[in-house]
């Protein structure tokens, strides 16, 4: 069987499972025709790499691209807490949890338009330098490469692709004057992203000049305006918004977002940096509809083709979704249920014992 074949194979058995995604139970499912050592020399060729994923991605991307476009960078951590430590399975800090936690932290570039969000770039953050912690004592791992710096690399692949885009939409974490900097005058592009309460902010061209700088969280923002400000570190003027949003909890929370274009207004800005929520449904389906965290690879390869694989099932399904209607979801509970359909039926042919008062 052809390697395209495999992972076509692979991917789909991906979707289908709803338990632990091995060699030996896809084999089992294609009755044998193809065989264990098959599937498991298949995950342990040369690792995937982004540059993959967009060839997987591209013909989607063409069909559905607009200059309307937007690419969005964000990243997460797929937990492995009883996996061995390795380069890409080590420890990582989750922002949302506040702790350390044990997993693969990965980064994705996703290209959003009309409605369909598709990976066109990846990267494994892999810590393969070990150092003594000063405060600690403990030996820890780190990468060599600043999640920034893959972040760029990420918007250059796009753009070398000729994924057509107008802005860049991320998190706080990337919102660096030199991330800033990169897209506005090296893309050629423009973004929108919150930026911390404690960024120093003039508000002239004057007052940068004169290094007069205030806390952004000290400025007197009106809802619904928009501000000009000169960010330190920047060398061209942003826009700046201040939204005020009603958490889960009921608690109120502020975000400070800013943006390279300086000719939108409140309602342009908040409207297009909404379209960075579908990262969050991009993270949830990976992990729970193609089975990202059900695999248990055990090396760095098998495991970076496992990941590759799943975002392959990501494709398909945003695919299906065009096409059927359905959001991720939905057909994974439809594909649960005709599964659970076949096993009654199943059951039924098998004439069970039939239980009496």
């Amino acid at each position: 069987m052809k390697k395209k074949d495999l992972l076509d194979l692979y991917s789909e058995y991906l979707l289908s499972s709803f338990g632990p995604a091995t060699a030996t139970g896809l084999s089992r499912m294609m009755d044998g025709e193809i065989s264990h050592d098959q599937v498991t020399r298949f995950l342990a060729e040369t690792g995937k790499q982004s540059a993959d994923l967009w060839m997987i991605a591209k013909p989607h991307v063409r069909k559905i691209q607009s200059e309307d476009g937007v690419l969005i960078v964000d990243d997460s951590i797929e937990e492995k807490p009883y996996t061995d430590e390795n380069d890409i399975i080590c420890w990582h800090y989750d922002y949302s949890k506040g702790r350390q936690v044990k997993g693969v932290n990965f980064m994705t570039a996703l290209y959003q338009s009309k409605g369909v969000i598709l990976p066109v770039g990846f990267q494994l953050v892999a810590k393969t330098e070990h150092y003594v912690d000063k405060k600690t004592g403990r030996e820890s791992r780190r990468s060599p490469v600043e999640k920034n710096e893959y972040c760029r690399r990420l918007i250059e692949q796009a753009v070398k692709n000729q994924v057509p885009f107008r802005y860049v939409l991320f998190d706080v974490w990337y919102a660096s004057a030199q991330n800033m900097i990169f897209i506005k005058h090296e893309a050629r592009r423009d973004f929108i992203c919150p930026i911390k309460t404690n960024r120093k902010v003039a508000l002239s061209v004057e007052g940068q000049h004169h290094g007069q700088y205030h806390r952004v969280d000290t400025l007197e923002l009106e809802e619904n305006t928009v501000r000009g400000i000169y960010l330190e570190g920047v060398d061209f003027p942003l826009e700046l918004v201040k939204q005020t949003f009603v958490n889960e909890d009921g608690s109120t929370g502020v975000l400070y977002l800013v943006t390279s274009d300086t000719t939108h207004s409140y309602h342009e800005i908040t409207m297009i940096y909404r379209k960075r929520w579908s990262v969050e449904y991009y993270h949830k389906s990976l992990k729970q509809n193609v089975s990202l965290e059900k695999s248990p690879a055990k090396t760095v390869t098998t495991q970076t083709n496992h990941f590759f694989a799943a975002l392959c099932g990501f494709i398909k399904l945003e695919m299906l979704k065009i096409n059927t209607k359905l959001n991720h979801f939905a057909l994974k509970t439809k594909l649960y249920m005709n599964a659970l359909h076949t096993a009654f039926l199943s059951l039924q042919q098998l004439n069970p014992v039939q239980l009496t008062a």
